[in-house]
């Protein structure tokens, strides 16, 4: 039936579900919904595939790693570093099994909520991953904007230190270009946008990295001390907050509407695709936490940038800062691209026609309206709460950590029901079990991180 919509013996349809917050009864008809006709292109390789996910999980937040460390140490640091590598590797490629199973059945699941439907029931897909997913990707949306904007900003102050203009200024720049990429038709189109989304985030990883050790050996190097500052009780939930800060990097909460823009046969794609970001990840994870937490030691800031800059005295050429803030602000539009796929799949769920052409002017004009409306409220959060990374982390330990490490384990072993006697079984079981004890141990700590700092918030902060 073409590229847009591929045969009903593999592809599963969810015009039952016009999204998660409305309920229709279960349809046999084997057409596919807007959501998936129009955004969940099915045209992609592994190597797109590869681009998508890179983008997904590699970014900006890279820069917090050093910060990690000082609340984990050198060895916790590196231990936990590899050790949610893997388990998130592994997790993603369950995922992969799981739905490459339900393809090679003949009902092909494009979506994190076609999946909980399937394997968990309607009402979990409709009240829990639905709405979990909604708040993973709108509120990355949030947060291009302000990224974006504090890394504009900061190019102003570099040259106009002076200048009259405001950060929330700068976010509304971000969000109007945020709100032209909105309008590209599908996530398939973002192929060549991510490619260059990658190519950003290994080369201003280079750069924090080549910056982290000119400083440390230059004779304006700060002293350092590795060991772990505050009080027992700091120290206590500054470990809880480095875990699942460090797990929240690795976090994607995205990976069924990925591995949806393979072209079938799906088999085998979505590991190859894993082996290249996770090549990316290996070279710029470690370079960056490594060297940073080696320069600066237990005084690594919530980002390395701030380290490169003493009181009002730059520790490296100003131009160095200069691409480096471009570099992030460029991959930081892609990055918000890719979060803006699930958004804009539900809205063309919901107000889309399927029976009518892709552009249509049925289907163009409320495609434009509510992708538009989406970004300008996204933008309007940045700008009035630019505190908004706090929050953030609390929904990173509600959000990411189920969808990326518990549900899984769930899946999977609901799906092929390994034998209570293997290591399958356990394995899956303790990484689950072990994620829930996480995700309350890192909302604690994300909501007394809020509390301490709600004392610093102001709406439309400058800061």
């Amino acid at each position: 039936m073409g590229t847009a919509a591929q045969s009903s013996s593999e592809i599963y349809t969810s015009d039952s579900e016009k999204g998660f917050a409305i309920d229709h009864h279960s349809s046999t008809s084997p057409e596919l919904d807007a959501g998936a006709k129009f955004v969940l292109v099915s045209q992609g390789s592994w190597l797109h595939c590869g681009y998508h996910l890179t983008t997904s999980i590699v970014g900006p937040v890279i820069l917090t790693l050093p910060f990690t460390f000082t609340l984990l140490g050198w060895f916790g640091g590196v231990i936990w570093l590899i050790l949610a590598g893997v388990i998130t590797f592994y997790s993603y490629n369950l995922l992969s099994l799981v739905l490459e199973h339900h393809a090679q059945l003949g009902r092909r699941q494009l979506r994190f909520r076609d999946m909980a439907r399937d394997i968990l029931g309607p009402r979990w897909a409709k009240y829990y991953i639905g709405p979990l997913q909604f708040i993973i990707c709108f509120g990355t949306v949030i947060g291009g904007p302000l990224v974006g904007g504090k890394s504009l900003k900061f190019i102003y102050q570099l040259y106009h230190p002076e200048g009259a203009m405001k950060l929330y200024q700068f976010i509304i720049i971000c969000g109007v270009v945020t709100m032209v990429l909105a309008q590209l038709p599908s996530f398939h189109s973002l192929r060549h946008i991510n490619l260059i989304s990658l190519i950003l985030c290994v080369t201003y990883s280079t750069f924090l990295t080549v910056g982290s050790i000119y400083v440390g050996h230059s004779k304006d190097a700060p002293p350092r001390h590795y060991s772990i500052k505050g009080s027992h009780t700091d120290k206590l939930f500054g470990v809880f907050n480095g875990i699942s800060i460090i797990a929240t990097t690795y976090a994607s909460g995205i990976i069924p509407e990925i591995q949806a823009t393979l072209a079938p046969p799906v088999k085998g794609k979505m590991f190859k695709g894993l082996c290249v970001c996770y090549s990316v990840i290996l070279a710029t994870y470690f370079s960056v936490a490594i060297s940073g937490y080696w320069a600066f030691g237990n005084a690594a800031g919530a980002t390395v940038l701030a380290n490169y800059i003493e009181g009002t005295k730059l520790l490296l050429p100003k131009w160095f800062f200069l691409m480096t803030n471009i570099l992030i602000l460029l991959q930081v539009f892609g990055l918000t691209a890719v979060y803006l796929q699930p958004t804009n799949e539900l809205f063309e769920t919901i107000f889309g026609d399927p029976k009518k052409g892709q552009f249509s002017m049925r289907n163009v004009v409320p495609r434009v309206l509510s992708r538009s409306i989406s970004v300008a409220a996204a933008t309007v959060f940045a700008a009035m709460l630019p505190f908004f990374p706090d929050i953030m982390a609390l929904f990173g330990a509600f959000a990411f950590i189920p969808l990326d490490f518990i549900l899984p384990m769930v899946f999977f072993n609901i799906t092929f029901k390994p034998s209570k006697q293997s290591l399958t079984f356990w394995v899956n079981t303790l990484i689950g079990g072990g994620s829930s004890i996480l995700v309350v141990i890192g909302g604690i700590a994300s909501i007394r991180q809020i509390v301490l700092d709600a004392k610093t918030y102001s709406l439309f902060s400058d800061s």
